[in-house]
């Protein structure tokens, strides 16, 4: 599995927990696993279980910059790329803060609008920025 492929399926785990708030991330990756919709590696649970534990962090990080917007007007499919590329820009000093917000974009478009992935650069933008003071 590539890293895109990972990142990928990472976004899928924190899209579902979406709709699965009181699962935790293991058993939402063990469900995804016994059906043979993928095979977790150390990168998708790391990620996934990093979101879950600093989700508040994460998501006060997003919230600070939205302009215009709340956390709770964003479509799922945004809010779970923004979660994770986020936590890949605040937790994963191995990944370029470029890469984390092409791969995110890329990922929105292929899953939601190019309205949506223009939407998530610019909250991404933002946070680089944020993070770089």
């Amino acid at each position: 599995m590539t890293r895109h492929e990972a990142r990928e399926t990472a976004f899928i785990v924190l899209f579902e927990k979406l709709f699965r708030p009181d699962d935790s991330i293991d058993e939402i990756i063990s469900s995804a696993e016994e059906s043979e919709f993928f095979e977790a590696n150390d990168y998708i649970r790391n990620v996934a279980d990093k979101v879950s534990e600093k989700n508040g962090d994460i998501d006060a990080i997003i919230e600070k910059n939205l302009v215009g917007w709340t956390i709770k007007r964003i479509s799922k499919v945004s809010l779970a790329v923004l979660r994770l590329a986020v936590c890949e820009i605040l937790y994963f000093d191995d990944i370029p803060v470029s890469v984390s917000i092409n791969e995110a974009v890329e990922i929105t478009k292929k899953y939601s609008t190019e309205q949506d992935a223009s939407f998530v650069n610019g909250v991404l933008g933002s946070v680089s920025k944020s993070v770089d003071e």
